[in-house]
């Protein structure tokens, strides 16, 4: 099975924060699927086509939790997590398959759970604060404008997962570089706007 994780915090108060971006996505996703999220202790979840999908509840620090209670559950033998990104502009995009961590402590906690660097990751960037903390910035909501391209950046996140979810990480990295600047002309028409 395959395994998707966006990664956020859980409640009200975080919900349209920039660290909500794995939230967020999979929200969209799930909600033009018809694809229903169910309430547990760790994790939301819903599971769809051999295909499991987790908002972890356990907070962005101790989301490793949540992934290796699901591993742990399920026969997985394909993990993927989707994050924010300070360290890229907003709206950019980019995989790993493995490597370290840039500082986000969700990516640093399911590495220490799953013991293993080597998991794929589907980085959202949402660019880096010109002044102030980098904690507040972070737990700070999308201003509208951002929010206009987050509508553009998510439709193509979409197409992405699908690939992924059909024929693979390396068909969807695959069909990103290929994309990658049509989208990124969007993204600029949106921001210029």
């Amino acid at each position: 099975m395959k395994l998707i994780v966006g990664l956020g915090n859980p409640g009200v108060k975080y919900k349209f924060n920039r660290h909500n971006a794995g939230f967020l996505l999979l929200d969209k996703y799930a909600a033009k699927r018809n694809i229903k999220f169910k309430k547990k202790i760790k994790y939301d979840i819903a599971i769809a086509d051999e295909i499991i999908f987790i908002k972890p509840k356990t907070y962005m620090n101790r989301s490793g939790n949540a992934v290796t209670s699901i591993i742990t559950k399920h026969c997985v033998n394909d993990t993927m997590v989707i994050v924010d990104d300070i360290n890229l502009p907003l709206g950019e995009i980019r995989f790993r398959k493995e490597g370290g961590y840039g500082g986000h402590n969700g990516l640093k906690s399911i590495g220490a759970a799953l013991g293993t660097d080597k998991f794929n990751r589907f980085r959202i960037g949402v660019s880096t604060p010109e002044t102030g903390e980098l904690s507040e910035y972070v737990l700070s909501d999308f201003s509208s404008q951002e929010e206009e391209i987050l509508h553009v950046v998510f439709d193509f996140c979409e197409i992405l997962l699908e690939d992924y979810l059909s024929d693979g990480f390396d068909r969807m990295v695959e069909r990103y570089s290929k994309l990658k600047r049509s989208y990124s002309e969007k993204i600029k028409i949106s921001q210029d706007q």
